[in-house]
């Protein structure tokens, strides 16, 4: 962000100078100041500009003059209005001929950083906006090898990726939502892939760490900081520099994590644990959780601050049961997977093996069918296959007893529902 450029307009030479410093100040490298009204939309031509700081009252040409000029050719430019002038009609004028902000002198300091920081980050959501609204017309994946580790053929996952695709070069927190084993983890790491970020993926699982550890684990500690802290540690924020960092399952964070998870994302800087000197992030981070968080809003168990400040883009994995169009890829995948584990050959299934897999009995996604083929794996095992009743997947026409934890012979696995309740009948599983 603090390289974005920026420019101010204002016919105060003094005014410029001293602006220019206070925002140097503040990290902003890219300032640039034109006393001239009437050669900005020349430089405009020549430049970029993120930001435009425009007086009001100027000599030649106004800035409420200027204000829609530039309001028309760059729209996706902020515009912050700034005038001596605390005139409320002023200010509605100004505001509906486009500007970003209405500020009067002399402003505060902390007022104007603050005022610029959401005019880049609104500047670049309308960007965002602007591309995905294009990107939705064409249904062709830019990056198809992104996507490569997530295993779908589902159109609503087809949707997801292409939003992705839009998103992942933004440097805005991104909340990754969906319930436990629909693959988050799999996500956030294609959105690192897709950021062109030349960091490390750093990830962690924030659920049970309480304050003093969560504020070690991120951000590290001082020599000295605690008892037996005998050498500085830097943290897994610093590790992701210039790269993602993932935090997963932050619907379980208590209070005062959560107010320095906010300072984080907000500020983009920590106190590593024993310092009072700030240090600045560089990492994206990237969040998950398989909690509804308004509820826990609701709830008092979230900040709704924070709520609002990762919702500026939202994931959600539909799970398994949503889009069966996924459970013979997956199933196929995780039958490889398994084989290759066990160094046996993958089993060929017959035909009608899939209609004895309802994605109901899934509750997520992935999770599960692992699990289930590597307990142990089913036709790669020989005579025998120790399946338990509440892992089996399988659902039998007619049947209504659960299955019993007996072994059921290999030899049975992959004909028909219908055969195998006629075959387990016989063994008197069912």
């Amino acid at each position: 962000m603090n390289d974005i450029p920026i420019l101010l307009v204002d016919d105060e030479l003094r005014l410029l100078k001293a602006s220019q410093l206070l925002l140097a100040s503040r990290g902003f490298r890219n300032v640039f100041a034109i006393s001239n009204s009437t050669d900005v939309m020349d430089y405009l031509q020549s430049n970029e500009v993120a930001v435009i700081v425009l007086d009001l009252y100027m000599p030649k040409l106004s800035g409420i003059d200027l204000l829609p000029e530039i309001v028309n050719e760059y729209p996706f430019i902020p515009v912050i209005v700034m005038t001596a002038v605390d005139e409320t009609e002023t200010a509605v004028s100004c505001m509906k001929r486009g500007a970003f902000d209405f500020l009067v002198k002399p402003v505060e300091t902390e007022r104007l950083v603050a005022t610029i920081r959401r005019a880049i980050e609104h500047r670049a959501i309308c960007r965002e906006l602007d591309t995905l609204r294009e990107r939705f017309f064409s249904e062709k994946l830019d990056h198809a090898e992104a996507f490569s580790p997530i295993v779908s053929t589902s159109n609503k996952m087809h949707t997801l990726f292409k939003y992705m695709e839009v998103i992942a070069p933004s440097r805005q927190p991104i909340l990754i939502c969906g319930e436990t084993g629909v693959g988050k983890e799999l996500v956030a790491k294609a959105l690192h892939t897709l950021s062109g970020c030349t960091g490390d993926f750093v990830a962690v699982n924030v659920a049970g760490l309480d304050d003093t550890v969560f504020a070690d684990t991120l951000f590290g500690h001082k020599k000295g900081a605690f008892t037996g802290a005998e050498r500085p540690r830097e943290g897994l924020v610093a590790k992701a520099a210039s790269g993602t960092l993932f935090l997963d399952e932050i619907g379980d964070l208590n209070d005062s994590s959560q107010i320095k998870l906010l300072r984080l994302l907000q500020e983009k800087e920590y106190y590593p644990v024993g310092s009072d000197d700030p240090c600045i992030s560089s990492a994206r981070v990237l969040l998950a959780t398989n909690h509804d968080l308004q509820k826990l809003i609701d709830e008092k168990r979230f900040r709704k601050d924070l709520y609002y400040r990762l919702c500026t883009h939202r994931l959600v994995i539909p799970p398994l049961r949503e889009r069966t169009e996924d459970v013979a890829p997956l199933l196929n995948h995780f039958l490889e997977e398994a084989a290759n584990s066990f160094g046996k050959k993958k089993p060929t299934p017959r035909r009608n093996w899939l209609p004895c897999y309802r994605p109901t009995h899934f509750p997520a996604m992935s999770v599960n069918l692992r699990q289930w083929f590597m307990m142990p794996l089913p036709g790669i095992i020989p005579e025998y296959c120790p399946w338990r009743a509440s892992a089996m997947p399988l659902v039998l026409p007619g049947c209504k007893k659960q299955l019993q934890c007996k072994r059921v012979p290999e030899s049975i696995l992959w004909k028909s529902c219908s055969a195998i309740s006629r075959q387990l009948t016989k063994l008197r599983i069912i």
